[in-house]
């Protein structure tokens, strides 16, 4: 059972914190290997993009390697990073690009393992 006091420990909420804007610095500079890091590299790890849906690793190793290189700058707001107890967290954030009117929305649930904080479950999503 969850306990107040559990919820975002300030060393847990730093640890987070720092891995999220790893992967955003990652995504932004399409540095491929780190977001692979980054991600749980197992068949059930899930990531439900603006246009696509990917189950497993693989499937998401693939999405990263197709994708185009230019165009990934993008700035961050509301961003919301919850920690409960000392390996699970949720982040979720908006972002706008300078080429797009739309509001993007992503939310990735990460869990701490022996070699590190990883993301298993994102969602990325746009609002028009």
């Amino acid at each position: 059972m969850m306990i107040r006091d559990d919820i975002n420990r300030p060393q847990v909420v730093a640890e987070v914190t720092a891995a999220f804007y790893r992967y955003e610095d990652a995504l932004v500079n399409n540095h491929i290997e780190v977001l692979d890091e980054l991600f749980w590299h197992d068949a059930r790890t899930v990531r439900l993009g603006a246009g696509e849906n990917l189950y497993g690793i693989d499937d998401i190793r693939a999405f990263r390697a197709a994708r185009p290189a230019a165009g990934l700058q993008r700035t961050l707001r509301h961003t919301q990073i919850t920690t409960f107890g000392e390996d699970y967290a949720v982040c979720s954030t908006e972002f706008t690009r300078e080429s797009s009117d739309s509001i993007g929305r992503q939310q990735q649930t990460w869990v701490r393992f022996p070699d590190g904080w990883r993301i298993v479950a994102a969602q990325v999503s746009l609002m028009r």
